[in-house]
């Protein structure tokens, strides 16, 4: 059987990993993890549990020649600094500059392809300037890069979490994002039909949403924080 040797940069749990190794299974193919990293022991821990090796850690105290070789090279690089969540420093804050090791690793190791990973906001960023700068270096290295914003919600998952996917090959290859699974289920078909009214809003916030929302549709969703046995209601 063909093996693929793949690193595993920013692995978190092991989303990533998760992926390749379906996708190899599925077409014959012998995913080989040959290289992990990670800074957050918990993480460390959890990718331990799961496939068997412990990541190394902080990705800037090592030295891309000491990697082994591979073949694609996968990295959620650190969002905080593009994210909406974040101060948005970009590459103003140092987890912003982890790109340029990824790009340090991609120019030492000339793996066949990558796929990297951010939030939205990255398309945005500096009017555009941060993502160009990204795309412009990695064109420098010699890849053929594609990339898009693509949003979980439409393959399958039963969450709205938009991220730009990076794609890049050595050769030029036929390749295309996956079109989205249409049509979406409806909400009202998962939801079991007996639920305990534990988990229901109080009556309180359920008449207050009930006299703010006057709406045609025949159902909306709205939540109510708690805390132990106190309850916060949500504005």
């Amino acid at each position: 059987m063909a093996a693929i040797r793949f690193i595993d940069l920013f692995c978190g749990i092991g989303g990533f990993r998760v992926a390749m190794d379906e996708v190899c299974n599925d077409n014959g193919v012998k995913p080989e993890c040959v290289f992990s990293s990670d800074i957050d022991r918990y993480c460390q821990d959890s990718y331990e549990v799961n496939f068997g090796h412990r990541p190394h850690g902080d990705i800037t105290m090592i030295d891309p020649d000491s990697i082994p070789d591979h073949d694609v090279l996968f990295a959620g690089f650190p969002c905080q600094p593009f994210s909406i969540i974040g101060q948005m420093k970009g590459f103003e804050d140092t987890r912003g500059t982890l790109f340029f090791y990824i790009a340090n690793i991609l120019k030492c190791k000339q793996p066949k392809a990558f796929i990297l990973e951010n939030v939205k906001q990255l398309t945005g960023h500096n009017g555009g300037q941060t993502l160009k700068v990204i795309i412009k270096t990695l064109l420098d290295l010699g890849y053929n890069v594609r990339y898009s914003v693509l949003n979980a919600l439409d393959y399958g998952l039963p969450q709205k979490r938009e991220r730009i996917i990076i794609v890049g090959h050595k050769e030029k290859v036929p390749f295309n994002f996956p079109t989205p699974i249409r049509p979406l289920k409806p909400l009202h078909s998962i939801l079991e039909e007996t639920v305990d009214k534990r988990y229901y809003a109080s009556d309180y916030i359920r008449q207050k949403r009930h006299d703010a929302h006057k709406s045609a549709y025949k159902l909306s969703i709205w939540h109510e924080n708690r805390s132990g046995n106190n309850y916060k209601l949500a504005a």
